[in-house]
């Protein structure tokens, strides 16, 4: 890829995604799964870019969506609503309704008020609701606090009586119709131990549910696959397939898993441009045209994304820092770089999952714009904003 080439087409900084690696990945996932039912849903939430949903759509994909946006935004991508999850802790009674309304496969119930409010808007529009109940299984997924969701501690599901509980008011409900079970507990997970640990936890309940004729037809596995960063070791997707299914005892569903990261992590880069180099005493920064708003993750997480220089030379120590004013703007601390002038470009790589997803407008700066590569060519997918777009919601109110 000819990095240089886009950052002069495109200006910095930039968003690449290649969209034959995110085929790669999404194939070689459904392969695992190749002797059983199966339904891959995208997690909209790791990189929501219309086209790249698309692509997706193009691919057989469904979709887990986390707000009544991202369920637009799947539809307008050209998403069948029989394979569109809602997902999410906090449903607004008119995301509910609308996602309803839509006719999407179900809705991943949180806690026994949703289901009452699932329950109750139902009841409005004379439908029957299909639902799955995410259970908490209480399994350490291993991974940075911030995205562990599989704890009691965590906010998300609900714990096995519970959920118990829920099924079966569910079943006498004329409104509600049971249909998945769910599961989730972290991202960026590389080892599948802990999957599997819940994967037999839960499988044990949907049996349990099955013999008080509950039709349980959709096993979701959530997602949480993990990519390589740094030096992680990437899942073998063969064992993690055979795990699940071995979990599963023979019991016939459709098996659900939501990956995000694991099919555009990789996909994706950030291009940025040198502005100067500076030093205070004897460290080093390197500023960027990119920054925190463009790329939460280093400063939100302390998140290890790989840099590299356009540019040859001895190297030392720097800090990769952007313009905005916090001193927790920057994509990488004490790495090894050449000595760089305004002008010069840095690849940040392992930037295609919640990296634009998470960007914002912080000190005014317009979001990057997003190119695609595929079979060799580049397109644009979504143009630079500009200070117009920033103020458009407001100016009309002064």
């Amino acid at each position: 890829m000819d990095y240089l080439q886009l950052s002069q087409k495109y200006q910095t900084p930039l968003y690449v995604y290649d969209f034959d690696y995110i085929a790669s990945r999404y194939n070689a996932l459904k392969s695992a799964f190749n002797a059983r039912k199966s339904l891959i849903c995208y997690a909209v939430k790791a990189n929501s870019n219309l086209s790249l949903l698309r692509h997706m759509a193009t691919l057989g994909a469904g979709f887990d969506c986390v707000s009544i946006g991202e369920i637009k935004r799947a539809l307008l991508a050209g998403a069948k609503p029989y394979q569109v999850i809602f997902s999410g802790v906090g449903k607004s009674d008119a995301e509910i309704k609308e996602a309803l309304q839509n006719e999407i496969l179900m809705i991943n119930v949180e806690g026994e008020s949703e289901l009452d409010r699932v329950e109750m808007i139902a009841k409005m529009l004379v439908k029957k609701a299909r639902i799955s109940i995410r259970v908490n299984p209480d399994v350490d997924a291993k991974t940075h606090p911030y995205i562990s969701t599989g704890l009691n501690k965590n906010k998300f599901g609900v714990d096995i009586n519970t959920a118990k509980k829920m099924y079966l008011k569910a079943k006498n409900s004329n409104h509600l119709e049971p249909i998945g079970i769910h599961f989730h507990i972290g991202s960026q997970i590389t080892e599948i131990s802990s999957i599997i640990e819940a994967a037999n936890i839960v499988s044990v309940l949907m049996r349990e549910l099955k013999a008080l004729e509950i039709d349980i037809k959709f096993f979701d596995v959530g997602g949480g696959i993990g990519i390589v960063y740094k030096d992680e070791n990437e899942v073998n997707l063969y064992e993690y397939a055979q795990g699940i299914l071995a979990a599963l005892g023979g019991q016939d569903v459709t098996i659900v898993c939501e990956p995000g990261r694991y099919i555009v992590g990789n996909c994706g880069t950030l291009i940025t441009s040198v502005l100067y180099e500076k030093f205070n005493k004897d460290k080093r920064f390197v500023v960027v045209d990119a920054a925190m708003n463009d790329l939460l993750r280093p400063s939100l997480y302390e998140a290890h994304h790989e840099i590299i220089s356009l540019k040859d030379g001895e190297k030392s120590n720097c800090d990769i820092v952007g313009p905005i004013c916090e001193s927790g703007d920057f994509l990488a601390k004490d790495i090894k770089l050449p000595r760089l002038q305004n002008s010069d470009i840095l690849v940040v790589k392992s930037a295609g999952a919640y990296g634009f997803s998470m960007s914002s407008n912080y000190n005014t700066r317009g979001r990057a714009a997003e190119v695609a590569i595929q079979n060799g060519t580049d397109r644009l997918i979504r143009r630079r904003e500009s200070f117009e777009d920033i103020i458009a919601l407001e100016k009309d109110y002064l």
